[in-house]
């Protein structure tokens, strides 16, 4: 009688445990993007391989009942030039190897919406910047130079967020988030703070984005329509920089970015330029950015691209290169699979 009951035993155990499976799920998801490129900085020139923000992560949600969700998501930067691991581009508080320095959150839904707590990019930049950034999702040495976000400029990055997201209202989704400082006693450190609208309806997609900490703000409107095989879209940001550019504070100024798409069966032809005025307390530090770039998607999650891409620095400005004043190009070649 001993291995029928063991068996009886082993079979509700399975039960059990597919019961739970079945109201919950956990997904692994990346993106592997590499390119080999020509790029000149002001006289210097250098051919290699590069990384384009790949990525890997974990997902997944558990039904609470009652319409209520608990979800989590972890996501890791890695180097696909080198295996290294990375943080968010740009973000020097993250060092190398394994790390969540992407994302890392776990969140409550329901009808009330979504609340989001840990470490995750300012809503702000998908809702404007990253949204228009078709050819190469904004990686890379094409990725928009001149976008502004004090949040990230402040130091505060993407962690220590407090997030809450609305249920969509006849398409529209806002999101606000509260980045908390943890200063340390006796500094006077300010939080930060991003709000985030998106509306879509069919081929017309609308955005707004904002974020502060201290005295310095960005706010940016975005829009993006598809009609037949054209996308075109485009955002405008205002700035204000006191204390983290320069010392004294770069002032105020604008800058914009217009991008455009065409798809012909698996091919895409794509072409961007932005520009940024001077600051206004920083004479002749305007730049202009523009891309040329096709795309051949092999399938749905594997493409083929290649691009040209060049910034034009005034003389006290200094994007995308060593030297203010510089000017910098890449003609990239590269590989890009989601999975």
């Amino acid at each position: 009688m001993q291995k029928p009951s063991r068996l009886l035993l082993a079979t509700l155990a399975l039960l059990g445990t597919s019961a739970v499976f079945a109201q919950s799920s956990v997904t692994l998801y990346g993106r592997i993007n590499t390119t080999v490129e020509r790029q000149k900085d002001g006289g210097v020139s250098t051919t290699g391989m590069f990384n384009n923000a790949s990525r890997w992560g974990v997902r997944g949600t558990e039904d609470l009942g009652g319409g209520l969700k608990a979800g989590f998501q972890l996501e890791s930067g890695f180097a696909s030039d080198t295996g290294t691991g990375t943080g968010w581009p740009g973000l020097a508080t993250v060092g190398n190897g394994l790390n969540f320095g992407r994302q890392s959150e776990v969140n409550l839904a329901g009808g009330f919406g979504m609340v989001r707590l840990g470490n995750f990019v300012p809503e702000s930049y998908y809702a404007t910047a990253d949204y228009v950034s078709m050819h190469n999702h904004d990686t890379g040495s094409s990725s928009d130079a001149l976008y502004y976000d004090p949040v990230w400029f402040g130091g505060l990055g993407t962690k220590n967020k407090i997030g809450y997201r609305t249920p969509s209202l006849g398409g529209l989704t806002v999101d606000a988030a509260v980045l908390l400082h943890e200063r340390a006693a006796g500094t006077n450190d300010k939080n930060g703070y991003d709000l985030a609208a998106n509306y879509n309806m069919g081929p017309l997609h609308l955005g707004l984005g904002y974020s502060s900490v201290d005295s310095n703000y960005q706010v940016g409107l975005r829009a993006l329509y598809t009609f037949g095989q054209f996308t075109v879209g485009g955002y405008y940001q205002r700035n204000k920089d006191d204390n983290q550019i320069v010392t004294t504070g770069a002032g105020t100024r604008n800058n914009f970015r217009l991008s455009g798409m065409y798809a012909l069966g698996a091919s895409e032809f794509h072409v961007n330029v932005g520009h940024a005025n001077s600051w206004s307390n920083v004479n002749d530090s305007d730049a202009t950015q523009w891309t040329l770039g096709y795309n051949y998607n092999l399938s749905k999650r594997t493409k083929v691209y290649t691009y040209y891409t060049r910034v034009n620095n005034g003389n006290n400005a200094g994007y995308n290169v060593t030297n203010s004043g510089s000017d910098f190009s890449s003609f990239a070649l590269g590989v890009r699979h989601n999975f």
